[in-house]
């Protein structure tokens, strides 16, 4: 089968032929229709993620139809549309992960191929109103943002809620989901092209990041937030304190802007305030994201599809940040 190998750090991705995966009891193989990118694929391919190996076939997002099953009791999803949920072994505490949590794309081989064989308790059947490109653009970053907002943020209608840095898959997701709970929502970013296009999908406004007095105008526009979701982290986050209402929860996955300055602890003990680390997310997520997605009938952003021989070519994009929304590999 072909697929998309990183044979070092220092070199790009190519596509190549591999053998085709062999299964085990429990396993199914999935002929895969649309895989898509996220920002964790870019720094395996730049070499700054643990327990990188090489050759390693990234993709952790994937959609496709189920071809081969490993024992009589996967039988079940022959010829099934499906989507996979990416994180594996996530254990007993629905709170956080266990110690053999990983993550499909490495160090187990991903979605950037032909096929791909998983477990078959990670199979969920695809939304059917979603074209395989849309449904592959769901799993890691659509989970992510769900556990995010609702289970860890317990957002509802009515909150106000501020999404820092829109435009990559994951604060569009965070966008599209509380739009569809009823929040009003807010957002930062350093493009005011990216908050025209958040505008279109839902948001009441928008600031730049890159304005020294964007806390002021965010201040102005709201009061306050009820729910923040950041992924940045940085010196700004200390403005994150000041723009919370009373009971508010910050909820935080990602760090690309540095760590977190000193802050005022005063001010979060005053104002009740939660401060919440989350990342990727539990079965009960996914499903919770899955029945979201089909009641609302939500239809994720994509901004780009390329054919899987060109997933270098997608890397480099997501290395300059230009998207909105979700790149996509097209097998």
């Amino acid at each position: 089968m072909k697929a998309i190998v990183l044979e070092a750090a220092d070199k790009p991705l190519i596509l190549k032929e591999v053998e085709k995966p062999v299964l085990e009891a429990g396993e199914v193989l999935v002929q895969i229709k649309a895989a898509a990118l996220n920002r964790r694929d870019y720094w395996i391919t730049v070499g700054k993620y643990s327990g990188i190996k090489y050759p390693s076939i990234l993709g952790s997002d994937g959609s496709g139809i189920v071809t081969e099953a490993g024992s009589d009791a996967d039988k079940q999803w022959l010829n099934k549309e499906v989507i996979i949920n990416p994180c594996h072994n996530w254990g007993s505490h629905t709170e956080y992960q266990n110690r053999d949590f990983t993550i499909l794309g490495l160090p187990e081989n991903g979605t950037f191929a032909e096929y791909v064989k998983v477990k078959s308790e990670y199979l969920y059947p695809k939304p059917a109103h979603l074209s395989w490109e849309q449904a592959a653009a769901l799993p890691l970053a659509g989970m992510t943002t769900y556990r995010a907002l609702f289970t860890k943020g317990k957002a509802k209608k009515g909150d106000k809620v501020l999404i820092t840095g829109i435009g990559g898959g994951t604060g569009t997701f965070a966008l599209q989901w509380a739009v569809a709970a009823g929040c009003r929502v807010f957002v930062t970013s350093g493009s005011g092209k990216k908050i025209e296009r958040a505008r279109q999908l839902g948001a009441a406004a928008g600031v730049n990041y890159k304005a020294q007095d964007w806390a002021q105008e965010l201040e102005l526009m709201a009061g306050g937030f009820d729910v923040i979701i950041d992924s940045a982290l940085g010196d700004g986050f200390s403005k994150l304190i000041d723009l919370s209402n009373p009971g508010a929860r910050i909820v935080v996955f990602g760090g690309t802007a540095g760590n977190i300055p000193a802050l005022n602890g005063r001010k979060i003990f005053w104002k009740q305030l939660q401060l919440m680390g989350t990342t990727m997310g539990s079965p009960d997520d996914f499903r919770g994201m899955i029945d979201f997605v089909n009641e609302h009938k939500i239809i994720p952003v994509i901004d780009e599809i390329f054919p899987l021989a060109q997933a270098q070519k997608a890397i480099d994009k997501m290395e300059n940040s230009t998207q909105f929304g979700k790149l996509i590999l097209k097998t």
